[in-house]
């Protein structure tokens, strides 16, 4: 028998799985799930002026990490062969030579990065940045996080020993090790796309000294063992900390049962929808540019795709309403007054910028369908059947452009994570897109960060081995296109509305 485990942590909460293999089966239990999101404080700088500053509890975070390797030991005895970490993709910390944290750890959607990537391109001519890096320009990019510190905090520079993206800096809390893996440098916008290391080139540019930057190491690496005073807290061994596909979106691709990657769209659904195919090597062109696609390091391949906004926009309509009502809306409730409402009323750019982090999303919503000349939306179940809609049309257009670049065609969508279990975008989906749909896993992310485990731990040798394990354990549910008329003669109307 051989354990490893798995800690999931997306942007709204953490999740930690033992996975076990066992006389050629595998079977994947959950130990541990907790909840947090960003705190936002109205502080003042050093000219008074008062800001709103939005943070993760990186503490708590670690603390629940530990609960979960104690549950696991509790579970299933005190010897693990394996720990891996993967996070949201991106936010980090600077620490001193001493290990202390120089500052509160900030969150990705904070508003101080709002001006950030025009700041950058003022540095670095933006089609030399995606040259090197592969990477389209996006608000919570490490690049602009970094430029923010090194224009707003250089104090903080001169005091920090090494810059930690957020999946190194728990390895850290775990076992003072100090890397990073390629999938997570591959989207700071530091990196090389084809070297697979920091571009000396955007680091000068940004005033970034590299000696701050953590080694970057390959997926299925052995990065360093458990603490011993750790692990006697957690009633473990020193178990080894094996880097993964750190970047949530590099292990949930790493899972989707792919039969053949040209022609298969796979879709990571869930805070975010990364939407892309995988390819064996990154496409740099003004096209790919243009269309904003990124090229993200994979295991063994790149993942060309685009980052489109997911379920974070219902998370905020339910948070909005919850203040309103005093209670929140149940996703029951989500699920039975979505359906039953008008379709095709009005349609969003689910990526307008006006939607990344608004203060009121029911308010951004209704202002978008009046700018655009829609009919207005009537109650909350058309409101959600709109967001849902644009979704999986929004889907079908980014599959278009990526089709374009790669020179492929598409015959089947896989949906992995959690949004995988949510039956009507599925179905949606596959309505807009014309193709079947293949959901699941839903915890995919989870999955792929153990097979890549089980690679460095020679469990398999590779990806393509370990998908046996993959389909055995997790059902795949399909949905078939439905309703093609409606949902083209939808499509003609919404890229109408795209910029």
């Amino acid at each position: 028998m051989k354990k490893l485990f798995a800690v999931d942590l997306g942007a709204s909460g953490g999740k930690c799985f033992v996975g076990i293999f066992e006389d050629g089966d595998f079977r994947m239990q959950e130990v541990h799930r907790f909840s947090y999101e960003g705190a936002s404080f109205f502080l003042p700088d050093r000219t008074e002026k008062v800001t709103e500053r939005t943070c993760w509890d990186d503490t708590f975070i670690y603390q629940q990490i530990v609960k979960g390797l104690q549950a696991a030991s509790r579970e299933f005895g005190g010897t693990l062969d394996g720990i891996g970490i993967d996070t949201w993709g991106a936010d980090g910390q600077l620490l001193t030579a001493d290990g202390d944290a120089l500052g509160k750890m900030y969150c990705y959607r904070d508003h101080r990065l709002d001006t950030m990537c025009d700041e950058v391109k003022e540095r670095v001519d933006a089609t030399r940045v995606y040259e090197i890096t592969g990477n389209h320009f996006q608000p919570f990019n490490q690049s602009n996080q970094l430029l923010w510190v090194a224009t707003r905090r250089p104090e903080l520079l001169k005091r920090a020993g090494i810059y930690l993206p957020v999946p190194a800096l728990f390895y850290y809390y775990l076992g003072g090790c100090t890397c990073i893996d390629s999938t997570f440098a591959s989207v700071t916008q530091m990196m090389d796309a084809k070297r697979g290391k920091w571009s000396r080139e955007m680091l000068k540019a940004l005033g970034i000294p590299k000696k701050l930057m953590p080694e970057i190491v390959k997926p299925g690496t052995r990065i360093g063992s458990l603490q011993s005073g750790l692990a006697d807290l957690c009633g473990l061994n020193k178990v080894d900390l094996i880097a993964v596909g750190s970047h949530d979106t590099a292990s949930a691709f790493a899972a989707a049962p792919v039969k053949n990657p040209k022609t298969a769209l796979i879709i990571s659904s869930g805070t975010w929808s990364l939407v892309g195919k995988l390819i064996k090597k990154p496409i740099t062109t003004p096209d790919a540019m243009a269309m904003g696609l990124s090229n993200e390091g994979g295991i063994g391949n790149t993942r060309f795709l685009k980052n489109c906004m997911g379920t974070w926009i219902v998370q905020e309509l339910l948070r909005v309403w919850e203040i309103a009502d005093g209670k929140r809306m149940s996703w029951q409730e989500v699920d039975t007054i979505t359906p039953a409402a008008k379709s095709f009323t009005a349609f969003i750019d689910p990526d307008d910028k006006r939607f990344y982090n608004p203060a009121n999303m029911e308010q951004a919503i209704a202002e978008f369908v009046a700018e655009t000349g829609q009919p207005s939306l009537d109650g909350r179940g058309e409101i959600l059947r709109c967001v849902y809609e644009s979704l999986a049309l929004k889907y079908r257009r980014v599959n278009e452009q990526i089709n374009a670049v790669t020179d492929t065609t598409t015959d089947v969508v896989h949906i992995v994570g959690g949004g995988s279990n949510n039956d009507l975008l599925n179905q949606f989906t596959a309505n807009s897109t014309g193709m079947p749909v293949m959901a699941g896993p839903k915890e995919a992310t989870a999955v792929g960060n153990i097979m890549v485990q089980a690679i460095g731990a020679e469990i398999v040798p590779n990806l393509k081995k370990a998908m046996p394990y993959i389909k055995s354990a997790f059902p795949i549910t399909k949905f078939e296109p439905q309703e093609a008329v409606a949902w083209s003669e939808a499509y003609e109307r919404f890229v109408k509305l795209l910029k």
